[in-house]
């Protein structure tokens, strides 16, 4: 990727790059190591929504009809495509998120590829007709999905929706985050050079206001898929019902690592430090709250301080960096903000609200450590998406559960024990879409979503091609 495509003037529609219906000044997109201008994308508006969605609405009805095949085929051509510029897009990612470069590669590209290749598989073997009693009940794209996605996760956020719904026989119309788009350009350049045909996915960038409320909002969408805050949930879902569309929300989360009494405690904290702060915190399934026994917190903590020691902090291209920026100054002032007042709550063990020291430049945070946190109070229960973690101390296993449920979120979450069946027992207890135990890998085609506040829908794999699907019953 050279420095001219990070400066975009097009929108992707009806397998063309076009301009603005109404010409308006472009959105700038910042470069978080430094706050300066990374690159420009188009600003659309409500005029060519509707024209993306018409292009959609066009295509619709013949790549329903494809064969499951070919559209695991024309995945994989995609796949290709992507895999080329795999690097440059790691590292366009890398400046507009912060994300240290090596887990760019391994997660911010790497993961969204195996994702693609895990829908083509599951559309090659999806049960699309069945028999029930008289009745063939044939499942076929829903139509014209709508995919809104956020900044932190750009491309795989976006893989999972558009993978998803493109193999199910669906049409799309993408509208990325204004924070950090480039990588939904990349995408469109490898679906053009894919051979995918005109209007089977569409791109239009802008504000969430101008662009994802028209979106949700127009009539000729079949699906809302939404991933974001849970507020901006609210209003999508909104939007949507006035047509009565059918939406799919992943949303906000304040997931649980619950460390049992006989968990290989090094381990347990170590891994739980890790994913808390996997992407400087900015990561919907975090888990942010370490559930540990009472008795134990001060040797978790000697753990997790030495743990958050190790996380260098410093500019994502540079080698060795484990910890990068912000996406934004705004997150950057609305994780300090919530660091101040976590001090007031709790006591601090690592971190805190101050620039990080030889990091003038750029929307740093240094990673941070709460102990003695009452799950109740607002460093537990709110969403921060940042580096900041809340030990929580607890009595018994029941106790521990509970503090797990008490959340208004129920996304993700991780159970540590020594006796396997015992976590399983546990986490068969607590409310939420996906639980790891002992630091089990992430499955890629395991089905994503939450509970609760957390949302609706599932993601990945076979029940992500599902999502994005109607039945349809015939009878003899």
């Amino acid at each position: 990727m050279t420095d001219t495509s990070r400066e975009r003037d097009g929108l992707f529609i009806d397998g063309e790059w076009v301009s603005p219906v109404e010409s308006s000044a472009p959105f700038t997109v910042i470069d978080s190591t430094s706050g300066s201008q990374l690159g420009t994308v188009p600003s659309a508006g409500p005029a060519d929504v509707d024209r993306a969605v018409r292009a959609a609405e066009s295509a619709a009805n013949e790549w329903r009809h494809t064969r499951p095949e070919d559209r695991a085929a024309a995945l994989e051509a995609v796949r290709e495509e992507l895999s080329a510029r795999a690097d440059a897009i790691a590292e366009i990612i890398s400046l507009e998120v912060g994300t240290p470069s090596n887990i760019s590669k391994k997660v911010q590209v790497g993961l969204p590829l195996l994702t693609l290749q895990g829908f083509a598989d599951a559309a090659r073997t999806f049960e699309w007709d069945r028999q029930v009693g008289n009745s063939t009940v044939t499942r076929e794209g829903v139509g014209v999905v709508a995919a809104i996605t956020p900044w932190n996760y750009p491309l795989h956020q976006l893989m999972g929706k558009v993978g998803g719904a493109l193999a199910a026989g669906s049409t799309v119309v993408a509208k990325p985050a204004s924070d950090a788009p480039l990588a939904a350009f990349a995408l469109a350049d490898a679906i053009a050079a894919a051979g995918l045909p005109a209007g089977v996915f569409n791109l239009v960038s802008g504000s969430g206001a101008a662009v994802g409320e028209a979106l949700a909002g127009h009539p000729g969408v079949d699906l809302v898929s939404f991933t974001g805050s849970t507020p901006v949930g609210v209003r999508i879902a909104t939007a949507a019902a006035r047509n009565v569309t059918r939406t799919s929300l992943e949303l906000g989360g304040k997931s649980a690592s619950v460390v049992l009494d006989d968990a290989e405690l090094e381990r347990a904290i170590r891994s739980s430090v890790s994913n808390a702060f996997l992407n400087s915190g900015q990561t919907c399934s975090a888990w942010t709250r370490l559930v540990v026994p009472r008795v134990l917190q001060e040797q978790v903590l000697e753990i997790a301080v030495a743990s958050v020691e190790r996380l260098r902090l410093g500019h994502p291209l540079d080698e060795g960096t484990r910890l990068g920026p912000l996406v934004s100054e705004k997150q950057r002032e609305s994780v300090r903000e919530h660091i101040r007042r976590g001090e007031t709550l709790a006591r601090l063990v690592a971190g805190g609200a101050g620039s990080p020291v030889g990091l003038d430049e750029g929307f740093y945070v240094a990673p941070t450590i709460f102990a003695d946190v009452d799950n109740a109070s607002a460093l537990a229960q709110e969403e921060i998406f940042g580096p900041v973690l809340s030990v929580i101390p607890y009595d018994t296993e029941d106790e521990a559960i509970a503090i797990a449920n008490d959340s208004p979120y129920g996304l993700a979450g991780g159970v540590w024990s020594a006796d396997v069946e015992r976590a399983e027992r546990v986490a068969r207890r607590i409310r939420t879409g996906q639980v790891d135990l002992n630091g089990a890998a992430f499955n890629p085609v395991a089905p994503f979503g939450g509970v609760k506040a957390s949302g609706y829908g599932r993601e990945f794999g076979e029940f992500g091609i599902e999502e994005f699907t109607v039945v349809k019953a015939m009878q003899r």
